[in-house]
């Protein structure tokens, strides 16, 4: 069959032509990496304290394009007992960023079976829009549960209420429509909210924890089964994050903090095994870590049909 009419045959028969989720078990937990699209975003957000030059010859290495970078959206569904965990909620349709490639989770979640009524708990890594705008979709709120629980740092709750954005690098636009964001996301779900400290057990096997850096209330979360584990890792991984640990990326509130707790975050996935996902790596960004002389290897894993 000519190529072409394959092409349009395939796609007139799916709406997408990638996959937008894919299933890790880890001893008796379910867990599923759901794609909520990506972002475009200038190069100069990947490392805005390295040379250009430098950051140019990684793109260009990774046979990337040097004028603007996708950074994935990745969220973690997890059904540990008779809990359903979504870990991060996505970015909401914000008119004025013009961003139409983000913000599909919602529509993917019901493709992949899951109904928002059976969600009992949701863990924030952090409060940046891309990680609660889901939650402020028109009509999500009332699929909903009444006493859906949302975990989240009570350090974070504390920094939205005066956010510091004097060590970030964002494009025009970025902080305002972040400080707007958490703010109604506060407003609209603070009955929801169940802040932690330090450490909170959301479900059997199921653990998040403070590191700060990237925000201050900045979480992972820790999903152990058996022999086996995964950490989620929010924001404090991302893709240059393990030939380049010491780069920033412009999101960050507190980099140099950041690029502490990525270091020490590596090094323990690193030394564990476990597997690693996070929001900002491609797609499904399930893979495990490698020591590389002063630096660090992503070792992504072999899809599983």
């Amino acid at each position: 069959m000519d190529l072409n009419v394959t092409s349009n045959l395939t796609r007139s028969m799916l709406e997408e032509l990638v996959p937008s989720r894919y299933a890790v078990r880890i001893g008796e937990i379910d867990v599923l990496v759901v794609s909520d699209g990506v972002l475009p975003l200038p190069t100069e957000m990947l490392a805005p304290n390295a040379e250009p030059d430098t950051r140019a010859a990684w793109l260009d290495n990774m046979f990337l394009p040097r004028d603007a970078f996708d950074w994935a959206l990745n969220t973690v569904v997890v059904r540990s007992g008779n809990q359903t965990i979504l870990i991060d909620a996505g970015l909401w349709s914000d008119p004025d960023l013009h961003l139409p490639r983000a913000g599909q989770l919602i529509k993917r979640l019901e493709a992949a079976g899951i109904d928002l009524g059976s969600v009992t708990d949701v863990v924030l890594t952090h409060m940046h829009m891309d990680h609660v705008g889901g939650l402020l979709v028109d009509g999500v709120k009332e699929q909903l549960r009444r006493d859906l629980r949302i975990h989240v740092a009570a350090a974070e709750v504390k920094f939205w209420e005066a956010p510091d954005f004097s060590h970030t690098a964002m494009p025009p636009g970025f902080p305002d429509a972040l400080r707007a964001t958490a703010k109604r996301f506060a407003n609209e779900y603070r009955s929801n909210l169940r802040t932690f400290e330090e450490e909170h057990e959301v479900a059997p096997g199921v653990v998040v924890r403070r590191t700060g850096g990237h925000t201050p209330g900045h979480s992972v979360v820790r999903v152990a089964s058996g022999d086996d584990a995964l950490t989620f890792a929010g924001d404090a991984v991302f893709a240059a994050g393990f030939e380049q640990p010491e780069w920033h990326n412009g999101f960050e509130h507190d980099p140099n903090e950041a690029a502490r707790v990525r270091v020490r975050l590596l090094r323990k996935l690193a030394e564990t095994g476990e597997f690693l996902v996070a929001t900002h790596l491609p797609f499904p960004s399930v893979g495990r870590v490698a020591v590389d002389g002063d630096a660090f290897r992503w070792v992504p894993v072999f899809w599983d049909y």
